[in-house]
C-alpha cells in the first residue's frame, strides 16, 4: 500500500500503527537519513540463518538421486530513476540497479543477495558465492568457460545452457535410453569446451545434451529488451544445449534439473509483482540494497512461519490481518489451512 518514505512517514503518525509494530512517529528526515546511515551490510547475515532455519523439505522425488545442495542462480533488473547517478545502464535516461540472487532449489528460498548497477558483472558476483558441494543452474549470461572452471575447482558442479554458436569438440556420443528420449533429449555429447585457445579455460570433460522443447502454439512471446541490451525473441519451439560436469547422472535427470532454474524466474516475479520491489522507495545504493534485504527477509519469514514458499494469497491475508480487516485467529486459521493441503 505505501509506495513513497513520504507515505511510510506519515502511516508512523497512526496510533494503532505505532501500538502494532512498537514504533514511534519518525520524521521524514530521518527516515531519509536512515538509508545513508544504516549499513545495509548488516541485513546480509540474516538472509543465511533464515534460510538456514528453513525446514528441509521432502525431495523432489524425481531429483532423489542427487545428494548435493541445488541452487539457482541469476540476476534481474530493477527501474532505477535518472537522477540515479550510480545506477548504470543504457544511458543517463534508462538507469537500471540489479539484483543477484543466489537461491536455494530445495527450499524455494533465496540465501545470497547482491546489489550492482544495471551493468554489474553476473559473473564476477557468482565467483563470490561459490561453495563446495552444490550444483548450480545457471543460464547463458554465465557461459563463461574460465567461470565454469571455478565451480569445478570449488568442487561444485552445473548445469548451464550455452548460447548455439558454443564451440567443443566432441569426444565421444553416448547412447540414449528411452528415458532419455521422452524428456526430449536428441543428443548426449562428450566433450571438451572452447576452441584451443580457450580450452584451458576449463579442461576438464564435459557433457552436452542437446534437448529439443516443443512449445506451446499459443504462448509465443514478442522481441524484448534483455539485460544484456539485446533483443531477443522466444520461439514456440526450441533446442537447448546445456552442459554439465556431471558424468554420472543420466541425461534426463540434466535436462530436469535445468527445468528447475525456473524456479528463480518465478521467484523474481513474486518479487516484483506481488511485494511490488521493482517500486523503489530510496535512491541511493545503500538505501536501496536496504529496501530489498528488507523485501526478502519478509519474504523468508513468511515461509518460516508457514512452512512452504510464499503465495500471493498468504502475502494478502498477513495485509489484511495487519489493515485490521482479519484477525489473527483467522490468519492462523489460513496457516493451518495451509499446512493441512500439504
Amino acid at each position: 500500500m505505501l509506495t513513497s518514505l513520504r507515505g511510510i512517514q506519515q502511516a508512523t503518525t497512526l496510533e494503532k500503527i505505532q501500538k502494532r509494530l512498537g514504533i514511534k512517529q519518525t520524521s521524514l528526515g530521518s527516515l531519509s537519513e536512515a538509508s545513508q546511515v544504516f549499513d545495509a551490510e548488516l541485513l546480509k547475515p540474516l538472509l543465511k540463518e533464515l534460510a538456514e532455519q528453513t525446514l528441509p523439505r521432502e525431495k523432489d522425488p524425481e531429483l532423489k538421486q542427487i545428494q548435493q545442495l541445488i541452487k539457482a542462480v541469476d540476476g534481474s533488473l530493477l527501474p532505477a530513476l535518472p537522477k540515479m547517478l550510480w545506477a548504470l545502464w543504457q544511458d543517463d535516461q534508462n538507469r537500471a540497479a540489479k539484483l543477484h540472487l543466489e537461491m536455494d532449489i530445495g527450499n524455494h528460498v533465496p540465501t545470497a543477495a547482491v546489489i550492482t548497477d544495471g551493468n554489474g558483472n553476473e559473473k564476477k558476483i557468482l565467483r563470490t558465492m561459490l561453495a563446495p558441494g552444490t550444483i548450480y543452474l545457471i543460464d547463458a549470461g554465465y557461459a563463461e568457460y574460465k567461470l565454469l572452471g571455478d565451480i569445478i575447482a570449488a568442487q561444485s558442479s552445473f548445469v548451464i545452457r550455452l548460447r548455439d554458436n558454443a564451440d567443443y569438440v566432441v569426444l565421444e556420443e553416448k547412447p540414449l535410453t528411452e528415458s532419455d528420449r521422452v524428456a526430449g533429449v536428441q543428443k548426449d555429447l562428450i566433450v571438451t569446451l572452447g576452441c584451443k585457445s580457450k580450452q584451458n579455460d576449463c579442461p576438464h570433460p564435459l557433457r552436452i545434451i542437446q534437448v529439443f522443447h516443443k512449445g506451446d502454439e499459443n504462448d509465443h512471446r514478442p522481441s524484448r529488451v534483455s539485460s544484456k541490451k539485446t533483443f531477443r525473441t522466444k520461439e514456440v519451439d526450441y533446442t537447448l544445449l546445456l552442459a554439465t560436469n556431471r558424468l554420472d547422472l543420466p541425461a534426463e535427470t540434466i535436462a530436469l534439473l535445468f527445468t528447475r532454474r525456473w524456479q528463480i524466474e518465478l521467484f523474481f516475479r513474486w518479487f516484483k509483482c506481488v511485494l511490488r520491489c521493482n517500486h523503489l522507495v530510496a535512491l541511493s545504493k545503500n538505501g536501496l540494497t536496504i529496501q530489498i534485504y528488507c523485501a526478502l527477509i519478509s519474504g523468508m519469514l513468511i515461509t518460516l512461519w508457514t512452512g512452504r514458499k510464499s503465495t500471493k494469497r498468504t502475502f494478502e491475508m498477513i495485509s489484511l490481518n495487519f489493515m485490521g480487516w482479519a484477525s489473527d485467529e483467522e490468519l492462523e486459521r489460513h496457516i493451518g489451512q495451509l499446512k493441512s493441503n500439504d
